[in-house]
């Protein structure tokens, strides 16, 4: 391992990010800010949601803007460099092993997605006009966020490295669509009860375990998921998606 190059691309993507930070931060805040607003404050406010249902929604908003962000800062440059700017030959001849410059991606997809974190969670909380985080545990808090960072940096990696430039359209509306609906960003998992075997089948996506996991740490006298199972599951999401992700890089980068 050469740290002095690893920091090295990390710095110089780094400061990408912060060229474009403008576009990052719109990027991460503007469907999650309309949610918030439409969900949290006009429909509450006017009656038609109790307003119990702020606190309901604000940790699934945070799983959503993370995992996307994450998603989104490793995926399409991966793509970009790929197929289309050939950059990525470049970062394969420095010094260092070829699955350390995946690693370096997903780090810096990790870093992004706790920032939308960090800004979605004031920004939603004043929007919707202030939530009861009764009990919210800082310590599950961090270890959830940092579970999920990973899960969606190793998810970015997985898909930029296995989408072609010509179907990122479509990994958005039968990939992520689906993910974001049914992943439990606008309701608790117990919601489903009605509806027996979609609450099993939607168990096979990530984003519930996410969503599920803010909830349990910000507001645990909701219903969720037990806290011991969105970790363990968290776990094995990030293990077998960063491990699937490296493969199919390692199998990229030599094609």
């Amino acid at each position: 391992m050469n740290w002095r190059t690893f920091v090295a691309l990390l710095s110089r993507d780094a400061h990408v990010a912060r060229r474009n930070i403008i576009p990052l931060m719109l990027q991460t805040l503007f469907q999650p800010m309309l949610f918030v607003f439409v969900f949290g404050r006009i429909m509450t406010r006017s009656g038609l949601m109790a307003e119990q249902y702020k606190s309901m929604l604000l940790p699934g908003i945070i799983a959503v803007s993370m995992v996307l962000s994450g998603i989104w800062a490793v995926a399409m440059p991966l793509i970009a460099e790929f197929q289309f700017s050939k950059e990525i030959e470049d970062r394969l001849l420095a010094p260092i092993e070829i699955e350390w410059v995946a690693v370096e991606k997903m780090v810096g997809g990790m870093l992004q997605a706790l920032f939308a974190g960090l800004v979605v969670l004031p920004i939603a909380w004043f929007v919707m006009g202030g939530v009861d985080l009764d009990g919210a545990s800082t310590l599950s808090l961090l270890s959830i966020a940092l579970l999920v960072a990973l899960l969606a940096a190793g998810i970015g990696l997985t898909l930029g490295c296995s989408v072609g430039q010509t179907q990122i359209g479509l990994m958005f509306s039968l990939v992520m669509a689906p993910m974001i609906f049914f992943g439990c960003t606008y309701y608790p998992w117990q919601a489903l009860a009605p509806f027996p075997l979609l609450q099993r089948i939607v168990l096979i996506n990530p984003l519930v375990y996410a969503s599920e996991g803010f909830r349990g740490a910000l507001v645990p006298h909701f219903p969720h998921l037990s806290m011991p199972a969105v970790t363990g599951s968290l776990i094995g999401f990030d293990t077998i998606f960063v491990t699937v992700g490296l493969r199919q890089f390692r199998k990229k980068a030599l094609g």
